[in-house]
Order: C-alpha cells, then sequence, then structure tokens
C-alpha cells in the first residue's frame, strides 16, 4: 500500500510541476512575436551610443573591494 501511495503522489507531483512550467494542458507557448511588430533598429543611434560611453582611465578590478588597495608583501626568510 506505501509503495502505491508513494507512486500516486510522485506522479502527481511531477504532473504539477510540469503544469507550472507550462507544459501541462492548454494553450502552451505561442513562440516569438510576429517579425512586422518588431521595432526596427537604428544603426545610426547605435552607434552613436557607442560612441557616447566615456572610455574608462584604469582597467576595472571587480575584486578591488575584496581585497587590500597595497599588494601582499612577502616575508623575508630567516638564516
Amino acid at each position: 500500500m506505501r509503495i502505491l501511495v508513494s507512486a500516486a503522489a510522485a506522479m502527481s507531483a511531477s504532473a504539477f510541476a510540469a503544469n507550472a512550467q507550462g507544459l501541462g494542458r492548454g494553450k502552451g507557448n505561442s513562440g516569438p512575436p510576429p517579425v512586422e511588430n518588431r521595432p526596427k533598429i537604428d544603426e545610426k543611434a547605435y552607434k552613436a551610443a557607442l560612441d557616447r560611453i566615456p572610455v574608462p582611465d584604469e582597467k576595472y578590478d571587480p575584486w578591488g573591494g575584496a581585497r587590500a588597495s597595497d599588494p601582499a608583501k612577502p616575508a623575508k626568510k630567516k638564516n
């Protein structure tokens, strides 16, 4: 009896997951919008926007805040 109940629970759980992802009954995915409704890309405006982006003076360091600003100095070895 336990096996039957656990199998039924597993099947219903997978059915709920499929329904939540839109794979169950219903309309489903309608696909991309038609080509006619997409806005036209203006190449001149795109290139002008790229030209307005300033060039940074120094290279960006994403880990700059995680480590000390001075590089670690190696310890001197004692003889």
